[in-house]
C-alpha cells in the first residue's frame, strides 16, 4: 500500500535567528535548512556569504523580514586569511589558478601595506558576485565566460589588522562599510605587495552590533527540540540595533500606527520606535525638524 507523504505545516513564526553558517553552503541553502527546523511560514536572510565562507547569518521570520534589508547598511567584521602568489579566477580558492608568482614580502611590507589599505579606498566588483547587470547575476556571465565591465566603488575600510603569518599565508582581520568585497581587498593587497593573492578562508564574526558568539550552529539547532527553538530567536528590531532609538507618548503611538506623522525632536535619518511599555512599533523617518513619519511597522502592533 502506498502511503501518502505528510505534508509540511507552516506556522508564522516572528524573529530572528542568528545562525553560524557553515563552509559549503549557500546562504539560500542554510535560510532553507533553518525555515524547515522552524516550520516558518515566511523567512528571509540579510545579505549572502559565500558558500566557502562561514560565521554570521542573520536569518529573518515572518515580520522581521520587513527590516532584513536594513542590516545590509551596517558595518561589517572578518576574518580571513589570503595566500600570496597566487591569483584565481574568483579570487578565492573556489577558482583555478591564473597564475602563480614568487613572494618576496618581508613583515616590513606587510605592515605597510596594512596602513596603505585603511580609510576610504576604491574597488570594482568582482564577476563572480551577485550583482545585477541587466536582470542577470554578475557570476552567470562569468560562468559564461563573458567580462561585463564594472565602476569601481568607493567602500571604507574602518579597521584592517594582519594578525599571522605562515608561510605564504596571511591571516587578517578586518571590519569595513557596506559593499566590501573582502575577495578582492585580498587580490588588491597582493597586488600592493607584487606577488598576487587570493582568499583561502572568510569568517563574518559580526555585522553591526550583531556578533557572531551569539550565533547557533545547524548541528545545535537540529538536536533542540522543535518546541523549544522559539526561545532562540531574537525580536524583529534585533535588526535595528545599529539604530537609534526613540519612544513615543500614546498620541504619538495612535498617529504613527495609523500611517500619519507625528512631532518628536531627534536627529533626522531612520529610527527605531517604541509606545508605551517598550513596544517595538517598527522603522520611522525623522526629518531633523521635529518631523517623524512612519516607514515599515508591525502588524502585530497596528490597531
Amino acid at each position: 500500500m502506498t502511503q501518502t507523504p505528510i505534508r509540511k505545516r507552516w506556522q508564522n513564526v516572528d524573529g530572528v535567528l542568528l545562525l553560524d553558517k557553515p563552509g559549503g553552503l549557500s546562504s539560500n541553502d542554510a535560510l532553507q535548512k533553518v525555515r524547515r527546523l522552524f516550520s516558518a511560514a515566511k523567512a528571509g536572510h540579510t545579505g549572502t556569504l559565500d558558500p566557502m565562507a562561514t560565521g554570521l547569518l542573520p536569518l529573518c521570520f515572518g515580520e522581521a523580514t520587513k527590516f532584513s534589508n536594513r542590516l545590509l547598511e551596517a558595518d561589517k567584521t572578518y576574518e580571513a586569511v589570503m595566500r600570496l602568489g597566487q591569483t584565481t579566477t574568483t579570487g578565492d580558492a573556489e577558482g583555478e589558478i591564473l597564475r602563480e608568482r614568487p613572494v618576496d614580502v618581508s613583515e616590513a611590507a606587510l605592515d605597510a601595506m596594512e596602513l596603505r589599505f585603511w580609510g576610504e579606498i576604491e574597488q570594482i566588483p568582482p564577476m563572480h558576485s551577485a550583482l545585477k547587470h541587466q536582470g542577470r547575476a554578475l557570476y552567470e556571465y562569468a560562468r559564461a565566460g563573458i567580462e561585463i565591465e564594472r565602476e569601481k566603488r568607493r567602500v571604507v575600510i574602518i579597521s584592517l589588522d594582519i594578525q599571522w603569518r605562515n608561510g605564504n599565508d596571511v591571516a587578517f582581520s578586518v571590519r569595513c562599510s557596506k559593499g566590501t568585497y573582502v575577495r578582492t581587498l585580498a587580490e588588491d593587497m597582493g597586488e600592493a605587495l607584487g606577488c598576487g593573492a587570493h582568499l583561502i578562508a572568510l569568517r563574518r564574526t559580526a555585522i553591526g552590533e550583531l556578533d557572531v558568539q551569539s550565533a547557533h550552529t545547524l548541528e545545535a539547532l537540529t538536536e533542540i527540540d522543535e518546541s523549544q527553538r522559539g526561545t532562540l530567536l531574537a525580536p524583529p528590531d534585533a535588526l535595528l540595533a545599529h539604530l537609534p532609538a526613540v519612544n513615543l507618548d500614546e498620541q504619538g503611538v495612535q498617529r504613527i500606527m495609523h500611517g500619519q506623522p507625528t512631532m518628536l525632536p531627534c536627529a533626522a535619518g531612520e529610527v527605531r520606535m517604541y509606545g508605551g511599555e517598550g513596544n517595538f512599533l517598527g522603522l520611522g523617518l525623522a526629518d531633523g525638524a521635529g518631523g517623524l513619519k512612519p516607514v515599515r511597522l508591525l502588524a502585530s502592533q497596528a490597531g
